[in-house]
């Protein structure tokens, strides 16, 4: 694998194709960085990531409707991943995220993620820590290697998880391949929501399968792109729910509501003597019977009733254009909030492309983004129709 330079001291086959498995859920290109021999039979890759991004957009703030133009670190990343042994691995991310976002440089740094895994075989693994919740495939499409400038904004997390933005999860999660990895499974028990604002503390439960009829993608972790390295047509289906997660009425803590969501989303990967296409989309369905409209607490996600999807198309040329390979692309998502204003729902139409100039080790990426709502909100200017372009410089070590 890519991840292991020419000068990585000598590992054990089995212990090297182990970890590899272990760290399947960071894909190659981001574990570039140097890998050392711990112990008798383990071993850690040490990785960094960087995204730098100059942005422009149309309004400041939702009190503010000056536009802005900012640069900061968009993702700021130290990665450790190994094995411990023929079994067990492990993977540590550190980062400080959006820092000097609108002038704030003093964000703070924290745990992203923290797991094991135990690896029995390809159709018997586990996950243990907190980790990316298994429910959707864009979510769970590498940040540094996507095909658009970064996953949509709201529509592709869920609601509820225990970053409090709704991509990871504190719990287990027990996984595997079937079939000559032509279908892959996954069953995830985490947290979810907890707090004094839920109804009753229960557990998440998350499941998704995908069926995969050309190449198999068997990592934990999806890219967003394969540059042209793999024919795919992958088909996934996954299932969110936990009980009880909140109050309808919540001054009166009474009308207990459940959390139950699905989605469902297409892969397609092509490359051809004309170049490569890739085209993705995807459906989400976040349902919390109504409680957003009765009297929910304040901090009652407004995705908890969503609607929405996506689509998203790539084109990448078959040469050089310079020192580079050029990749152009596109995405459109549609969001129907379900709130009885309907100040919050929209369409998103973006235009973009990527210039891999070492893969996504070294590429530089230009979106130009244009966001209408249906009634926009006459006193939010986050909620009125906005124009937004970012450029991005991205280096992986």
């Amino acid at each position: 694998m890519s991840n292991y330079r020419r000068n990585t001291p000598h590992i054990p086959l089995r212990i090297r194709l182990l970890g590899a498995l272990c760290i399947a859920m960071v894909p190659a290109a981001t574990l570039a960085g140097p890998t050392i021999p711990f112990g008798e039979q383990g071993f850690v890759t040490i990785s960094y990531g960087l995204q730098i991004w100059t942005q422009y957009r149309g309004y400041t703030s939702a009190t503010n409707e000056a536009s802005y133009y900012d640069t900061f670190l968009r993702r700021n990343r130290l990665l450790f991943a190994g094995q411990y042994n023929d079994y067990v691995g492990f993977y540590v991310q550190l980062e400080a995220a959006n820092d000097n976002k609108l002038g704030n440089a003093d964000k703070p740094i924290s745990y992203r993620d923290a797991y094991v895994t135990f690896d029995y075989t390809d159709s018997l693994r586990f996950i243990g820590g907190r980790f990316k919740n298994t429910f959707s495939r864009e979510n769970l499409e590498a940040c540094l290697e996507p095909l658009t400038i970064d996953r949509a904004e709201v529509i592709s997390y869920t609601p509820f998880g225990a970053d409090g933005g709704g991509t990871r999860d504190t719990g287990w999660a027990m996984w595997g391949n079937l079939a000559n990895a032509k279908i892959q499974y996954r069953f995830m028990v985490a947290d979810g929501r907890q707090g004094d604002d839920v109804a009753k503390s229960t557990p998440r439960l998350t499941g998704r399968v995908h069926w995969a009829l050309l190449d198999p993608e068997t990592d934990y972790g999806y890219l967003g792109t394969y540059l042209g390295t793999r024919k795919v047509l992958t088909f996934g289906l996954a299932y969110d729910y936990q009980a009880d997660v909140a109050f309808a009425n919540f001054p009166a803590r009474t009308d207990s509501v459940d959390y139950k969501a699905w989605t469902a989303d297409v892969f397609y990967e092509y490359p051809t003597k004309s170049g490569t296409y890739t085209f993705s989309s995807a459906y989400f369905d976040y349902d919390t019977q109504d409680a957003i409209n009765a009297n929910p607490d304040p901090n009652f996600p407004v995705t908890a009733q969503l609607k929405a999807s996506y689509v998203k198309g790539g084109y990448l040329f078959p040469r050089k254009v310079g020192i580079g390979r050029l990749q152009p692309y596109f995405r459109y998502e549609k969001s129907d909030y379900g709130i009885n204003t309907g100040f919050f729902d929209q369409n998103w139409k973006g235009l973009g492309f990527n210039y891999y100039i070492d893969g996504q080790n070294l590429k530089i990426t230009f979106e130009f983004d244009k966001i209408e709502f249906d009634e926009p909100d006459p006193t939010n200017a986050s909620l009125q129709d906005y124009n937004q372009a970012t450029f991005a410089f991205q280096l992986i070590f």
